[in-house]
């Protein structure tokens, strides 16, 4: 996983904090150049039409942009406490297409987005921009929704934040499309010498006579995804757990205090069709932990 460029959309609420803390500390551990981007979306603003028909939209875009960049700078200013500077960019336009578009010219490596996630089980909790970077990013996409375990709230932390990954979760249902999310686990776990688990949910449950057979199949197929050279030289688990898969992922990363859980995510058709769909977005509202959403 070679991380050069980073982009971390900025809205200036308390998920954009905890999303550019992280990818503040991922950049200064990848080396890597990190933009802040403001979009600055005028159709918020119902007086836009107003202004336009009264030939003051020029000065009306350009003071709206003037003052989303000094917001940006102040929310730099405020939060970055490591010699990275960012680039600081402010777009107008619609916000999921404006950091989309962007990904893609500038051929970002690695997306770090705060989610307006709640609590609740409506996928589209997340927020409508959430959704659809997730699915349709040219590249990875980290969630951030709620602070790392050991670490106090957002707004009140002080000095450079590094999160550390030590434990890696990678989700899978065996079908093709993990495959790439697994990669980015397995790089990960290599960068920061972290321990990874494979897990895989049995959602229709065994009878008892069977049980014990189904989750040595379900490990075995896990053992098989690992690569041999992965093998030798990574501390890799394996793990089998019977029940509601999102329900079941949640309470392993609790139990096991994970710092970083990759899943696949499709962006072709429905949510309901999507690898994983459901599951990857519930355990974004309620899991404890950043999601590295993997486009497949």
């Amino acid at each position: 996983m070679e991380i050069k460029l980073i982009l971390c959309p900025i809205d200036f609420s308390e998920f954009s904090i905890r999303a550019y803390h992280y990818a503040l500390s991922l950049a200064a551990h990848y080396r890597a150049k990190l933009v802040a981007q403001h979009i600055v979306e005028l159709s918020r603003y119902p007086y836009a039409d107003y202004v336009a028909s009264t030939g003051d939209y020029a000065e009306f875009r350009r003071a709206f942009r003037e003052g989303g960049m000094e917001k940006l700078l102040e929310f730099v200013k405020n939060h970055t406490h490591d010699e990275i500077q960012p680039e600081l960019v402010v777009h107008e336009g619609v916000a999921a297409d404006s950091i989309l578009s962007f990904a893609q010219a500038r051929k970002a490596d690695l997306i770090v987005l705060g989610t307006h996630g709640r609590r609740g089980f409506d996928r589209l909790v997340l927020g409508s921009v959430t959704d659809r970077v997730i699915r349709t990013a040219p590249c990875p996409v980290l969630a951030i929704s709620k602070p790392p375990h050991d670490s106090s709230a957002a707004g009140e932390e002080r000095g450079p934040v590094h999160h550390h990954l030590s434990r890696i979760l990678f989700c899978t249902d065996f079908s093709e499309n993990s495959e790439r999310a697994l990669n980015y686990a397995i790089s990960a776990t290599a960068e920061y010498d972290a321990e990874l688990t494979l897990l895989h949910v049995l959602e229709e449950v065994p009878s008892p006579s069977k049980t014990e057979e189904a989750i040595a199949t379900a490990t075995k197929q896990l053992d098989k995804l690992i690569p041999q050279e992965a093998r030798k030289t990574l501390k890799i688990k394996t793990a089998v757990r019977m029940g509601k898969p999102y329900r079941q992922i949640i309470q392993f990363l609790v139990e096991v205090q994970t710092d970083m859980v990759a899943m696949g995510v499709s962006g072709r058709g429905a949510l309901d069709r999507a690898v994983f769909g459901s599951t990857t977005y519930r355990v974004m509202q309620l899991g404890p932990c950043p999601i590295l959403a993997v486009h497949v």
